[in-house]
């Protein structure tokens, strides 16, 4: 029997995915061939093509293919219900290019070798050394809070706009990469997205394309928090695809900075994860801990909490679901809980490089 050419399409994703998992068994041959060979002249020469244009060029495509995909059901739905096997063989063979598309523009990354390996960091999960390390944290927030407002009682208000934290991001990148030369990064292209309202109600901070490589961050966040998802998203277009590596990237370019208001949205960010981590092994360390932060910091904390609070819904645990289902579908066995496994490698990281 012949089989048409898009048949062959749709039926690719099978070898397809073989493939990708058969490659994700050998993350050398990633690492050196595609994450630090085909992928950053990938990832170059989409920013250069698209970081210029000062609004998201990806989401627009994103909004266009979804009305495309929505006219096309409604116009064809009679067709459709007469034609079902071929059109579920053409959503077959999208979701074929898609699959192939994304791997080849970014998506092999989540196979690469780790950054721990990269950074010769040996992370171990001593719940006395999280403790401690929590507690150099608190003192470490508590004193740049003090510094910038003159007044433990006060929450610490980011005085810039968008753009200028994204240019001071772009300094902390300056600054890291005469430590770490893998973290060098030009051509930019980091933006605000133009659906930071679903965004918000879906629960994400932040996002990169893989297909216009444009890092994407929520527009309505705080600016508490601003700078450390811009770090964080920048950190996936270098080609970091594990949450957990690149909230600690985001996390250490930030706390580089020369910028005091960026140093302690970087330490108070960090102080947020390991104080979770603290919680589920004992409460009440937790709570003697707590007892420890000014004033101003907790009221970051909870700016923070109500920020997400007010845009909580009955679908976000749907979306969150989705997304954690796509994350153990590509090599990060935790899902969503591999955003908390950042602690571990900053406890390590800062064995070597003290705070």
């Amino acid at each position: 029997m012949k089989i048409s050419f898009k048949d062959a399409i749709a039926f690719s994703i099978i070898p397809q995915i073989i493939i990708v998992k058969w490659l994700g068994k050998h993350t050398d041959w990633i690492e050196i061939y595609y994450s630090k060979g085909i992928y950053p002249f990938i990832s170059k020469a989409f920013r250069s093509l698209f970081g210029w244009v000062p609004f998201s060029v990806g989401d627009l495509i994103y909004f266009a293919l979804i009305l495309s995909a929505l006219y096309y059901v409604i116009r064809n739905f009679s067709h459709i219900k007469t034609h079902k096997v071929a059109f579920l063989r053409d959503v077959a063979m999208v979701l074929s290019i898609v699959y192939f598309t994304f791997h080849f523009m970014w998506g092999l990354n989540y196979y690469r070798e780790p950054l721990a390996v990269k950074l010769e960091l040996t992370e171990n999960k001593d719940y006395q050394e999280l403790v401690n390390f929590t507690k150099l944290l608190i003192q470490k927030t508590n004193e740049t809070q003090v510094k910038i407002t003159n007044d433990s009682s006060l929450a610490v208000k980011v005085p810039y706009t968008h753009q200028q934290i994204f240019d001071k991001t772009l300094e902390g990148y300056a600054n890291i990469k005469s430590i770490h030369p893998f973290l060098d990064y030009t051509t930019p292209s980091v933006k605000t997205s133009l659906f930071s309202t679903g965004l918000t109600y879906m629960g994400y901070a932040g996002y990169l394309n893989p297909f216009t490589n444009e890092a994407q961050v929520n527009g309505l966040l705080p600016n508490f928090r601003f700078p450390i998802v811009a770090g964080h998203e920048i950190g996936h277009q270098l080609g970091y695809s594990a949450e957990n590596e690149t909230n600690f990237i985001g996390y250490l370019v930030t706390a580089k900075n020369n910028d005091v208001y960026f140093q302690y949205a970087a330490y108070a960010y960090a102080l947020g994860y390991c104080l979770n981590d603290v919680r589920r092994g004992d409460k009440e360390i937790f709570d003697e801990l707590l007892l420890n932060l000014n004033p101003g910091v907790k009221s970051n904390f909870q700016e923070m909490a109500v920020f997400w609070n007010s845009y909580e819904n009955p679908m976000e645990p749907v979306f969150k679901s989705i997304f954690n289902s796509f994350l153990k579908a590509n090599n990060q066995t935790e899902g969503i809980k591999s955003y908390n496994a950042v602690v571990s490698l900053l406890i390590a990281y800062h064995k070597q490089h003290p705070l």
